[in-house]
């Protein structure tokens, strides 16, 4: 891709970008040498990165399972990232060939690939938006035309809180999706967190801060306060990989470095 076509797509090569950074993590080749040069820094500091992110990728499949067992048909994506196997969509879709899945993002290589990737699936979208507001992704056409909220839909936010300080008011944030949600809607939510972490943590989210996505990472008590009006799921809010595990655990569960929760709205 040329200079101007990186232009045109509003892809920003002197940075990296979270949702690319990520994706390297996860083994995926939808990134740059800037958000590889930046992860390879933070698995530095903090040789746990990787694995972090492939059991936070572990968890968003069950949880997306475990929505649509409870009979869900409608799952919308926040932050969705770059399109891999065992995506969202491939997830619910075996369950019921017809459950509808909008997934949102404003990273350009994200939307770019992830359209590709859901050509030939007439029940799977994407959304180019920047989900901290919340009327561009619930207004935008797409969103509308795939998901119907008065029937209950899984909200999905992946690793995506911690991108979001509280002076952003995340808990702001989710209360405007949750407002559009009819009761027996779920949100499957997880984050970075203190929790267990050591001083490699904290080294980790300085170099983060200086790349221009900073991390807030976020205690239980912290992520339950975000979730008003919905109920938390048993297990409760654990680390990732103790959130309904398929296989038993053969790491420490504070390795993984984040919390998840599934709650259902009231």
């Amino acid at each position: 891709m040329s200079e101007d076509e990186h232009a045109k797509r509003g892809i920003d090569l002197e940075r990296p970008n979270a949702a690319r950074v990520y994706d390297y993590m996860i083994g995926g080749k939808l990134n740059y040498a800037v958000d590889r040069v930046f992860a390879d820094q933070i698995v530095g500091v903090l040789p746990n990165a990787k694995h972090m992110a492939m059991t936070n990728r572990a968890w968003l499949r069950r949880a997306a399972r475990f929505g649509a067992e409870q009979g869900i048909r409608q799952f919308l994506d926040i932050g969705s990232g770059m399109p891999t196997v065992g995506h969202v969509h491939e997830v619910v879709q075996a369950v019921d060939p017809a459950s509808q899945v909008v997934y949102v993002d404003n990273e350009p290589i994200a939307v770019a690939h992830s359209e590709i990737v859901l050509e030939d699936n007439d029940n799977a979208a994407m959304v180019q938006a920047d989900a901290e507001y919340p009327d561009d992704v619930l207004e935008h056409p797409t969103t509308e035309a795939m998901i119907d909220f008065s029937e209950p839909v899984m909200v999905i936010m992946a690793a995506f809180v911690h991108f979001i300080p509280d002076s952003r008011d995340p808990a702001g944030l989710i209360a405007r999706y949750a407002d559009q949600l009819v009761p027996g809607s779920y949100l499957a939510l997880s984050s970075g967190t203190w929790e267990g972490q050591g001083e490699e943590t904290q080294r980790s989210v300085s170099l983060y801060g200086k790349s221009g996505t900073p991390l807030t990472l976020r205690s239980p008590d912290e992520l339950s306060a975000l979730v008003k009006g919905f109920e938390i799921l048993p297990p409760g809010i654990v680390f990732t990989p103790e959130w309904r595990p398929d296989e038993p655990l053969e790491d420490p569960p504070e390795r993984s470095g984040g919390l998840a929760l599934v709650a259902r709205k009231l």
